[in-house]
Order: structure tokens, then sequence, then C-alpha cells
């Protein structure tokens, strides 16, 4: 094995290794010092319509960010069936969730879409971008927007650390945002400076293109982060029903808006595939630090546990897809490997005419 694949190799097992130790310590500690807990829930009688409707509601914030992602798309005049967009999307799911090969599933979508447009090729990466940026930004409005009813006067200073970290965060994204919607931004020395620095350069050359095409279409814009907002409100909600169908006292779902917002950017971090191991941890703290009174101990893992066997049953929807698509996949995937291992050379910006574009930016 040479250098480059054993690199390779031992990354993708730390990937897996680092949330299987949280979740071993998490799930360790739920059998071990709450097993009364755990017994009690187990023995109470269950409100399965909540818990069927918090896979719903966790079912529609996902499809709802497929739908997003085709907005974007389209915007550029490039055609995109709804059925191509859940096909696709349910596929990245599936492959950002068990991290499969060195292949995400926002690089292995942008390629599918670079396929069908190879003389927009960099647009079908901005896409992607766009949509990635447009959805952590959301999150962090979301968050930020909810933390505000915590009373700081009782909170812990760790607490209050991760709250102000949230703030200067969502504070940065929006002064980021209005710089970088400016004209003079995306054209001129700025620009060709960002491009040109080492490693990054090229990257956040794509980001600064991406911007380029989407400047024109505030209406487009707009509506992609209501979208945005209301996924995140949905999520939240399902994680609510979760433990309103477990538990026979729960957070409330004010905090709840502060509690999932919150745990997913931790799970955001590029830690583990699919935040798996980082959500529940961040969820077990929450839930001892937000709700007055806290929750009982062990609650947030549970809830965690619970919402973290939906998402493997929205990922059994990409394993259908995977099974029926296999052959277009493994040529997809094996292309993404490519695009990894030696990046095409993109053009720096192509202008594609949209009914809002303007002669002028």
């Amino acid at each position: 094995m040479d250098r480059v694949s054993l690199k390779k190799t031992l990354l993708a097992l730390l990937k897996f290794a680092v949330p299987a130790g949280i979740l071993t310590y998490l799930i360790r500690d739920l059998v071990v010092n709450h097993g009364a807990e755990l017994q009690q829930i187990q023995d109470s009688p269950k409100n399965w319509a909540l818990l069927s409707l918090a896979f719903v509601l966790a079912m529609t914030a996902l499809i709802c960010t497929f739908l997003r992602w085709r907005l974007l798309v389209i915007a550029l005049q490039m055609p995109f069936r709804i059925t191509d967009a859940l096909r696709l999307g349910f596929l990245g799911f599936l492959f950002n969730f068990v991290g499969a090969g060195s292949v995400g599933g926002d690089l292995f979508k942008a390629i599918f879409i670079a396929r069908e447009y190879p003389e927009n090729r960099a647009a079908a990466f901005a896409t992607v971008i766009v949509d990635r940026m447009i959805g952590l930004y959301a999150l962090l409005v979301v968050t930020s927007l909810a933390t505000l009813a915590i009373d700081r006067s009782i909170a812990d200073t760790a607490m209050l650390t991760v709250l102000n970290v949230i703030y200067g965060l969502t504070i940065v994204g929006g002064l980021g945002v209005i710089m970088i919607l400016l004209p003079g931004f995306t054209r001129g020395s700025v620009s060709e400076f960002l491009r040109s620095l080492p490693k990054v350069g090229p990257k956040i050359g794509q980001v600064i293109d991406a911007v380029r095409l989407y400047r024109r279409q505030p209406l487009v814009l707009t509506l992609i982060a209501v979208m945005s907002l209301s996924i995140h409100c949905l999520f939240a909600m399902s994680c609510y029903c979760i433990a309103c169908g477990l538990f026979s006292e729960a957070p409330s779902l004010l905090e709840h808006l502060v509690i999932v917002p919150l745990s997913m950017v931790f799970a955001a971090l590029p830690i583990a595939p699919g935040g798996m191991g980082t959500f529940e941890l961040a969820m077990n703290y929450l839930y001892q630090h937000v709700p007055t009174p806290p929750a009982a101990e062990g609650y947030g893992t549970i809830v965690a546990l619970g919402y973290r066997v939906i998402t493997i049953l929205m990922a059994l929807v990409g394993v259908v897809y995977y099974w029926l698509y296999r052959k277009e996949v493994g040529v997809l995937m094996h292309e993404a490997e490519e695009e990894q291992e030696h990046p095409h050379p993109e053009k720096e910006y192509v202008d594609i005419p949209t009914e809002c574009s303007t002669a002028n930016e």
C-alpha cells in the first residue's frame, strides 16, 4: 500500500472511529448510570402518532433541502426535473451519512449536473456551494434568534461562551453576505488576490463565481432563505415530537428551537459523517443547560438517538435509489473520486443570462 492510499485509509478509519467512540460513551453512560430511566421509558406507553409525525416533519424538511437545490439549478436556466432532484438528493444524503469512500454527497450532486451541462461546469459546482452556504447561514440565524430566549443570568460559563461564538459567527456571516453582494468584491483586485491564494484560492474562486451567478436574482435568494429558515424549524419540531412521544414531560417547543439548531451547528463541524456522535453529544449537553428546570439526565441522548433512527430510515430511501441506479451511480462515483484526486481546471466565470439579469451588476 503506497503512502497516499495509507493516508486515505487512516483518515477514513478516523472518520468513523470518532463518532463510534462518542456514541459508545453516551450509550454506555445511559445503560450504566440511567438504567432505571431507560427501563421506565421502555415500559411506559409511547405516543406513536407523535413519533410518526416526527418522521414526517423530518422527511418534509429533508425533501425541502432537495427542492431548494433544484431552485438554485433552474435559476441558472439549467432544466432539472423534480424526480432527478429527489433521486440525487437522497443519494447525496446517503453518501454524507455513511461517508462513502472519500466522496461526499455535495460533490456527487455537482458531478451529475456538470455531466449534464459540461459547458456550465463551474455553474454546476456553484449551485452546490451556494446551497451549502445558505443552509449553514440560515442555521446560524435560527440558532441566534432562538437563543435570545435563554436567560443569560443563569447560564454557566461554557454556555455563555457557546452563545457568544454563535452570535459572533452570525454577525460576521451577515457582514460577509453584505460585502460579497457588492459588485466591487467579486471584480477587481480583492477578487484576484483571493483567487491567487495558495491551496484555498481555487475554492474561494468558486465561491466568488457562485455569488456572481446569483447576485442578480434577489427573489430566488429570498425564497431560498425563507425555505432554509423553515427547514431548520421543521427539524426542531421533529425532535420536539420525539421528546413528547417518549416522555411525559419534555422541554418546550421554544426550548427545542434553541437546542436542536445549536446541536446541528456543532454537528456541522467536519468531525464525523452526518454529524454522527457530535449531534448526540451536543443534545445531551444542551438538554441539561437550556430547559428550565433542566431535563432529566440522559433524556437529550435518548431524543438524539431517536432522531438518529429517523435519519437512518430516511437514508434507506437513498439505498433504494442506489440499488435501482447502481450502474449510473458507480460511474458518477468514479468521476467524483477522479475530481477529488485531479481537480478539473475551471474557467474563472461563465456569465449565464437570466430573465432577471441586467446589463450591469
